[in-house]
């Protein structure tokens, strides 16, 4: 799986997984234990990934939908 974003924002991190999953493209949230044991203060950032063939899509649909400055 590749990078698409990475973001302390979660608004931003589920915007982006319900428009993924709109759209049929799977993604993977990563790194949400590290925050958890950072004590979520937000200081780790959470990863989206997507499978690499779903990759110029999923980065499409960010742009698209006005973040691209997010995308990797």
């Amino acid at each position: 799986m590749i990078e698409l974003l990475r973001t302390n924002d979660p608004v931003t991190l589920s915007f982006v997984e319900s428009l993924l999953k709109d759209a049929g493209i799977g993604c993977f949230v990563a790194d949400t234990n590290m925050s958890i044991m950072e004590g979520s203060l937000g200081v780790l950032p959470r990863r989206i990934l997507v499978e690499q063939d779903k990759l110029e899509a999923a980065r499409r649909l960010m742009i698209d939908a006005g973040l691209e400055d997010q995308v990797s």
